[in-house]
């Protein structure tokens, strides 16, 4: 597809979810993606190559999460799991916010960077390879949003965020079909870390490639137990079991 069709495609996907974009955001969104399907040849970013797939899987998907993100107080954001840049960038271009993109994969993270540059957002949006429990030594409470797509359970999720959020901060969460176990240990390890659920959303996706669920968990105390833990535990030993 040619940019051109790319914007084309996005403008019409976009249009039945009420969301409104400047030709200028349409811009960067649509080159962001580009961006990402040519270094994709060289470095393992995305199994989505399919420019019009693409457009809803990665673009839509993201944006999605900005109606939430935009509830939260002033302030800047963290993207866990960046992977291609994905919610991160789209939300930086789109609610004008300040981001952090994370992501353990130094090459990913490197891309991410490149995307950045190229874009023009290195102002607004800032790259770190790193797991996420290290990210509190730098920034602690230093974020007004934590937001997560696609990857980790929610309860882990939880934990990575609670330290990184100020009160009245919020993890924004979106998920294909959660489990009853995934959401009732969630709704455990919210209540250890100083959480209550916030709100939800659910979404199906164009051309039947998908539905999500959206939620968001705002913290409204301090956590019970000292966060973070040592590096892995929130994934090997998460808390919310029973």
């Amino acid at each position: 597809m040619t940019y051109d069709e790319i914007v084309e495609e996005l403008t019409q996907d976009v249009e039945p979810y009420g969301i409104e974009l400047t030709d200028k955001q349409k811009d960067k969104l649509v080159r962001h993606l580009m961006l990402v399907i040519q270094k994709n040849q060289t470095v393992n970013l995305t199994r989505i190559t399919n420019e019009r797939d693409a457009v809803v899987l990665h673009i839509l998907d993201s944006l999605l999460m900005a109606g939430m993100v935009e509830e939260t107080p002033k302030g800047r954001f963290m993207d866990i799991g960046t992977g291609a840049g994905f919610p991160g960038i789209p939300l930086v271009v789109v609610t004008g916010r300040k981001g952090v993109l994370v992501d353990s994969v130094a090459k990913k993270a490197n891309a991410v960077e490149e995307f950045v540059q190229e874009l023009g957002l290195r102002t607004r949006a800032t790259v770190r390879a790193g797991r996420v429990e290290e990210m509190p030594a730098r920034d602690r409470c230093g974020y007004t949003a934590v937001v997560a797509r696609a990857v980790g359970q929610i309860n882990t999720l939880i934990e990575y965020a609670a330290p990184l959020l100020q009160i009245g901060g919020r993890l924004v969460v979106t998920k294909a079909y959660p489990s009853d176990e995934e959401m009732e240990a969630g709704l455990r390890a919210a209540e250890i870390c100083g959480f209550e659920p916030a709100e939800y959303e659910t979404h199906d996706l164009p051309r039947g490639l998908g539905h999500r669920e959206i939620y968001s968990y705002e913290l409204v105390r301090h956590a019970r137990i000292g966060l973070p833990r040592k590096v892995g535990m929130a994934q090997h030993h998460p808390l919310g079991l029973r």
